[in-house]
């Protein structure tokens, strides 16, 4: 690194400026003020790191390598990651404004991400066919692609990064991991482990920049094979369409406006706490956030009464310190978009219940109250815009069709949340919501283990698991003669 407030980016092996100079500042949403300052990636950069990464995956010492000492190197960067924890989610905390207390857990976590990722490595293997031919030994092998381009957003970004560089690098692959503007430090900060780990150069690249001409430069290069996309739907649009330019292989996990439904059985406690922690839980930043809310009309005012009191309790404040429990928002855009989301709800007949406001303190810094919204109708613009803040649109039903009717009505469908004790209506819920994810009696679990990805608007393919591994290759078919006789006249059909 230059210096405690500039930042370098991560080209093969080495710290390197934006090659002319240029820098862009990076805001802390507590303070509203510029805390260091991000390289701002040309196209020659972009460049000069996927020929990095392609050198490293096709002539480096990463070409080389066992997939058992791929794993020693994922190893090492889960220890490490376990161990500097503290400083990553400090980092994260000054960049995107999240709860110390959350980032620091989610750094410590994701070891486990590459601790998995370490033990896949080497088991990754094809098969033997039992081909329909005489004397012909079919067998089947698994390769990595080559070079992954990995856009991350700031929102949960260690856990992104975790789920896309961790299968790609077990595979054999090698990446270019473009951080996200609005907060690259972590990022950053990430890349000195991956040194510390002794990736060789060109293994893992981090660029930082904007849109254009950083990320279109990176997904439409033509030595990208595998575009790994978490961002909104926008975005994606872009980037499927720069891929049009090179046939990458794309998977994409963008947003959602998940249903939080609430049976008249379900044990209301865990239900406001888990619906809580769903949508007021890194201040509603989270892709996987419940922001609708079904209410059984039985049990409604109850849990409603229950949540208001609970909610209007949550502490506003500095995300460092330890007693807080919903930090700023990461982004001035942000609060605009709710602002002007919440006055249309207004107007279209919602029923604010509390919050809908920025609060008097702090009396600086990107925050937004709490805020519960009761929506007389479906059809409401709220109900199916993604916010991506502490704002849950509130609606009640009577029956069980009814409520699935208004769960899958809906552009997304990235997660769903079903409480209730009867276990067949569970499992009825869970076959029939249109949800690449459901929550039952919990809510936001995550695991190295388990598939994570949607339907719909919220995007295509899948990380985290083993099926994540195969997503990162490519199966070769091999056919062996082992017959010792000539091959039979060529036009002469048998």
């Amino acid at each position: 690194m230059a210096n405690q407030n500039t930042y370098q980016m991560l080209i093969d092996g080495a710290w390197v400026d934006a090659s002319d100079g240029k820098t862009f500042p990076s805001i802390n949403p507590t303070t509203e003020q510029p805390w260091c300052h991000i390289p701002e990636a040309t196209e020659s950069d972009v460049n000069q790191a996927v020929e990095a990464a392609h050198h490293a995956f096709t002539q480096g010492p990463w070409a080389k390598i066992t997939p058992t000492e791929r794993g020693r190197y994922l190893r090492r960067l889960a220890e490490l990651l376990a161990e500097k924890s503290e400083e990553l989610g400090r980092s994260e905390t000054i960049d995107t404004g999240k709860m110390l207390k959350e980032t620091r857990w989610q750094a410590k976590y994701i070891a486990e991400f590459f601790q998995y990722y370490a033990g896949c490595a080497d088991k990754i293997h094809g098969e033997t066919l039992p081909i329909d031919k005489p004397d012909m030994l079919t067998m089947t092998f698994r390769e990595p692609l080559g070079v992954v381009a990995a856009v991350v957003p700031w929102n949960s970004q260690l856990f992104l990064v975790a789920v896309k560089i961790g299968p790609a690098l077990a595979a054999g692959n090698t990446v270019v991991l473009k951080a996200s503007e609005h907060a690259s430090a972590p990022m950053l900060e990430f890349g000195k482990l991956i040194q510390e780990a002794g990736f060789p150069p060109g293994v893992v690249n981090i660029i930082t920049g904007h849109a254009d001409p950083c990320g279109k430069v990176l997904t439409s290069h033509p030595k990208v094979a595998r575009i790994s996309f978490t961002g909104g739907t926008g975005a994606a649009r872009h980037v499927v369409r720069n891929s049009a330019e090179n046939f990458a292989e794309v998977s994409l996990e963008l947003g959602g406006k998940s249903p939080f439904i609430v049976f008249d059985d379900a044990n209301i406690e865990s239900a406001v706490n888990g619906s809580i922690a769903g949508i007021f839980g890194a201040s509603g930043q989270s892709c996987v956030a419940g922001s609708r809310l079904y209410l059984h009309n039985s049990i409604a005012d109850a849990f409603l009464e229950r949540m208001l009191g609970q909610v209007n309790q949550i502490r506003i404040g500095d995300p460092l310190e330890e007693d807080t429990q919903m930090g700023p928002l990461a982004t001035i855009d942000q609060i605009n978009h709710i602002e002007n989301q919440v006055k249309i709800a207004k107007a279209e007949g919602a029923d604010i219940l509390t919050g809908g406001k920025r609060p008097t303190t702090p009396n600086q810094g990107w925050y937004y109250e709490p805020t519960i919204i009761s929506c007389p109708d479906q059809k409401l613009t709220i109900v199916d815009t993604e916010l991506f803040g502490p704002v849950l649109s509130v609606m009640r039903f009577d029956d069980e069709e009814e409520v699935l009717n208004l769960a899958n009505d809906s552009k997304y469908g990235l997660a769903a949340g079903i409480f209730t004790t009867n276990q067949a209506r569970a499992m009825r819920m869970t076959q029939s919501v249109h949800a690449g994810i459901v929550w039952v009696n919990t809510y936001r679990m995550v695991s190295p283990i388990a598939p994570f990805g949607g339907y719909k608007d919220s995007g295509y393919g899948r990380e985290s698991g083993m099926d994540a591994i195969y997503d990162y290759t490519r199966p070769k078919t091999a056919w062996i003669n082992i017959s010792d006789a000539p091959i039979g006249n060529p036009f002469v059909m048998r």
